[in-house]
C-alpha cells in the first residue's frame, strides 16, 4: 500500500507512472516498485508506505478475508484518487499503526495492529466505492464498450475458433485490469465480468436452443464447451431449468 502526496515517477508492473498529489496504490505480493533515479529527493518525494509480511495475518479473519479486497489486484492507473478528508482519514490510520509500533511489544500487539491495518483497508474499500459512483458516466462509455464486444464475439467465429471469452480477453480490449473490469461491472449492472459473459451466453445458447436442430451436444461444442456436461450445468445454474427442459417448455 503506498500513499503518495507529492508527484513522483514510479516503475511498476514495467511502466512509469507519474502519480498525482493524493493518489493511493495496493500492491499485490512480489511487485517490485521503483523510484525514478531523478525524483528520490526528500524534496520532490513525499508520502508514505506501509508493507506487510503475508505472516502477520496469518491465520486471521483478515488472512481469510485479504482476497475480497479487490483493488490489490487491480493497475496503477487504477489508483485511489482521495479527497482531502479522506486523506486525513488514512492519514489518521497510518498514525494509529506507528503508534502501535512505538509500544512495547505484547500479547495485544498483533491483534491490535491487524484491526488497524482492517479499518484502513476496509475505508479504502469505502473510498473506492465512492470513486466508481463519482466516475459514473466513464464507467457507462465502458459497459457500453464491454457489450459491444460481447455482442460482437458472440455473433462471430471466435466462440467456436477460441471458445467463451475471458475477463482477461475484455480487459485487455478495454485497457482495465480484470479485478477493476470485474468491480466496474459489479457496481454498474449488479453482475461482474464473468456473470456477464455468462449471461450473453445463455442468451444465445436459448436462441439456438429454439431456432434449431442441434442436440445439446452439438449446441454445447458450437458455443466454445469442450465437454457438454459442463455447457448443461451452467445452463441450469442460470436458469433453473435444463437445456432439453428449456426447449421441451417453449
Amino acid at each position: 500500500m503506498y500513499k503518495n502526496w507529492c508527484p513522483n515517477k514510479i516503475k511498476y508492473r514495467q511502466h512509469i507512472h507519474d502519480f498525482q498529489e493524493g493518489t493511493l496504490l495496493c500492491i499485490a505480493p512480489h511487485q517490485v516498485i521503483t523510484v525514478d533515479e531523478a525524483f528520490k529527493s526528500p524534496k520532490d518525494t513525499q508520502g508514505w508506505a506501509i508493507f506487510f509480511h503475508p505472516d502477520l495475518i496469518h491465520g486471521t479473519q483478515l488472512g481469510r478475508n485479504i482476497n475480497n479486497y479487490s483493488y490489490f489486484s487491480y493497475y496503477s492507473g487504477e489508483a485511489l484518487y482521495l479527497s482531502d478528508k479522506e486523506k486525513q482519514i488514512l492519514g489518521e490510520c497510518k498514525l494509529n499503526i506507528e503508534d502501535e509500533l512505538c509500544e512495547n511489544i505484547d500479547k495485544h500487539s498483533r491483534t491490535l495492529l491487524i484491526t488497524a491495518l482492517e479499518l484502513m483497508l476496509n475505508y479504502c474499500s469505502r473510498f473506492y466505492d465512492r470513486q466508481f459512483i463519482t466516475r459514473h458516466a466513464i464507467n457507462n462509455d465502458v459497459i457500453n464498450e464491454v457489450e459491444q464486444l460481447l455482442q460482437n464475439y458472440f455473433r462471430s467465429q471466435d466462440l467456436i475458433r477460441q471458445g467463451l471469452p475471458t475477463v482477461k480477453y475484455l480487459s485487455e480490449k478495454v485497457n482495465l485490469s480484470p479485478g477493476y473490469l470485474s468491480d466496474l461491472l459489479k457496481k454498474e449492472t449488479g453482475m461482474n465480468a464473468q456473470d456477464r459473459i455468462h449471461y450473453y451466453l445463455v442468451e444465445e445458447a436459448k436462441n439456438l436452443l429454439l431456432s434449431s436442430n442441434q442436440s445439446v451436444s452439438e449446441l454445447a461444442y458450437s458455443l466454445g464447451f469442450e465437454y457438454p456436461q459442463y455447457f448443461s450445468r451452467l445452463f441450469k445454474s442460470k436458469t433453473g431449468l435444463t437445456p432439453l427442459e428449456f426447449r421441451n417448455n417453449n
